[in-house]
């Protein structure tokens, strides 16, 4: 992995770098102008000596007297570093300041010669085998009349020149030095005054990714700097608003969904649960964070909402149907599968609406079962008395005490239809005055309700010699409908003498419990299995149905005291043993006034 560089170490070397080549460049052109300055300079001095000793070596060439020539340029020359040489047109050296003219060589083969021989004044650098050394030569031509009578020819040592270049290139070098630190120095501080503004961006981005939307950046000097800052500004605010109506709506979006008794779970187009509200967490016993991101069928082990699953989300149709789901129990579950859209109305999933509509399908049941039953308890004794009727008006029967007989099971079969039409009518009189809260309430003794229904039933329990007996303190008392609890209390004393045997013992006890009174209804009769307890106290609901008509039921006795005890804010329990007896609990709470 390559390792990010600040931007300070990329702009200082290249700042650096830059002014170091500059003064390079300077340094190089400032030397390179100055030595050709200098040798410019010493050209034009070595030509002005030269003309200046041009008369005199000219009166001496012609007629030519080689010594006089010779001494007159050792005189000139004197101490200086300049020398002199005197060449004849046929490159014979015969004056020389520095050395005899004897020991020279031919000197036309010197380019600078050449060049004084052609009428032009000749300069070259060159080495000198005489001095050993390198040397700069000048050559003039000498004309006497138009003729050429010879050529003078001064030099100097390179060296001199050198050593006043390497003095100036030494100055330069040390200048040029303390420019490169001056200039290290202004870099580092031009660099620092670039990078120290988006140093301070970047510090206020890592605010803003970290979720700061608070924080606001300084604005810079520099207008670039300075309108880039505001810039990021303005985007934090925007952010930030935008951020807020996210979090609104989404949080508005949340209370709804927490809100719903529905279930609700959306998903992608491969089934795993994007979302899911509490209602459906709650309905399959799962952990909201748990199922995110996982298989929704994961969620809902269920065939046949798989199959609805999978069709929805392959065809983009919108599907209901109820599903059985086994989880604690048997439940019923409504659920309806629509695809779930983008803003662009693009499928990304599917949303599914989960309803428990287990109690709802139940109630439906029940309607059905107690219409079918309704029909049937009075059809029966109505076919009775329909076929009765129309033997006794074909007159046929003379036999009045078969007459009689008739006439006695047709009346029995109007009392039945009379004590079924009466307590339907209670029935329907007492969840209409729960609904509209207009039972009676009044403070009332409980034992003197009790008392009053075992006397209401002595009849009947006398017949079978079964002996009541009553647990209840004088003093309980509370704030009831005392018609309705004698009612309720006639209903379960009535309904535990005829499932008793005879001789048998029915204890009623009514005590004070945590908040509420309990009174028990203890039979020693046949018991009810347990598959039946649950529908106990369905309206005509029955666990023997022959049995039941034949002991002259009604099978609405237990749905009235239900009712009654609900309208009181109250409840009503069972639990039996076949062959062990039953034990009805009918529970009143307590009224502050109590």
């Amino acid at each position: 992995m390559n390792m990010k560089k600040r931007l300070i170490y990329k702009l200082f070397p290249s700042y650096l770098v830059i002014t170091l080549l500059s003064l390079f460049a300077v340094s190089w052109y400032a030397l390179s102008f100055t030595r050709q300055f200098y040798l410019e300079r010493t050209r034009a001095d070595l030509e002005v000596s030269g003309r200046m000793l041009e008369k005199q070596v000219r009166h001496l060439l012609v007629p030519l007297d080689a010594a006089a020539l010779d001494q007159l340029c050792k005189d000139v020359a004197g101490e200086t570093v300049t020398r002199v040489t005197v060449i004849l047109p046929d490159g014979r050296v015969v004056a020389d300041s520095d050395e005899s003219p004897d020991n020279m060589a031919n000197h036309l083969d010197r380019e600078e010669i050449r060049d004084a021989f052609r009428g032009n004044v000749g300069m070259r650098i060159r080495y000198s085998d005489t001095l050993q050394r390198n040397m700069m030569y000048v050559a003039m031509p000498l004309y006497v009349g138009e003729k050429l009578a010879g050529v003078l020819r001064t030099s100097i040592p390179v060296t001199a020149i050198d050593e006043r270049i390497g003095s100036i290139r030494f100055r330069i070098a040390i200048g040029a030095l303390l420019v490169a630190l001056m200039a290290s120095v202004v870099s580092w501080y031009v660099s620092k005054r670039i990078t120290a503004p988006i140093e301070r961006m970047r510090e206020g981005a890592r605010h803003f990714a970290e979720g700061d939307l608070a924080h606001r950046l300084l604005l810079p000097q520099t207008r670039e700097f300075s309108g880039l800052a505001e810039t990021m500004n303005q985007m934090a605010v925007q952010l930030q608003q935008r951020l807020e109506e996210i979090t609104n709506q989404r949080r508005t979006t949340e209370a709804v969904l927490s809100s719903m008794r529905e279930g609700v779970i959306a998903t992608d187009l491969d089934q795993r649960v994007i979302s899911i509200n509490p209602a459906a967490a709650r309905m399959f016993n799962a952990s909201m964070p748990a199922v995110t991101g996982r298989s929704v069928l994961e969620v809902i082990r269920n065939h046949d909402f798989q199959t609805l699953m999978d069709r929805c989300l392959a065809t983009g149709e919108t599907l209901e149907g109820d599903i059985v789901y086994h989880q604690n129990g048997e439940r019923t579950i409504n659920v309806v599968l629509t695809p779930l859209m983008d803003v662009a109305s693009k499928r990304i999933g599917g949303l599914v609406v989960i309803n428990d509509v287990s109690q709802l399908r139940r109630l439906e049941n029940m309607r059905r079962d107690f219409a079918a039953s309704v029909s049937h308890e009075i059809k029966t004794p109505l076919t009775a008395i329909k076929g009765f009727v129309e033997t006794l008006s074909t007159g046929t029967l003379e036999d009045r005490e078969e007459t009689r007989r008739f006439l006695d099971i047709i009346e029995k079969h109007v009392n039945r239809l009379a004590a079924i039409i009466e307590e339907l009518m209670q029935l329907s009189r007492i969840e209409r005055d729960d609904e509209i809260q207009q039972i009676g309430m009044e403070h009332c003794r409980i034992a003197d309700v009790l008392n009053t229904a075992i006397h209401l039933c002595k009849e009947a329990s006398q017949e079978k010699g079964i002996a009541v007996r009553l647990s209840c303190e004088a003093d309980l008392s509370g704030y009831f409908d005392a018609t309705l609890l004698e009612q309720a209390a006639v209903n379960l004393l009535d309904n535990a003498i005829k499932y008793s045997p005879e001789d048998s013992v029915i204890l009623i006890e009514a005590l004070k419990s945590t908040g509420e009174i309990e009174i028990r209804f203890k039979d020693q009769g046949i018991g009810i299995a347990k598959k039946h307890l649950s529908r106990l106290f369905e309206r005509f609901y029955r666990v023997d149905k022959a049995r039941s008509r034949k002991l002259g039921g009604t099978g609405l006795g237990l749905a009235i005291v239900k009712h009654i005890a609900q309208a009181h804010g109250g409840t009503i329990t069972v639990e039996s043993e076949l062959e062990r007896g039953s034990t009805f609990t009918l529970h009143l709470p307590l009224s502050d006034a109590t």
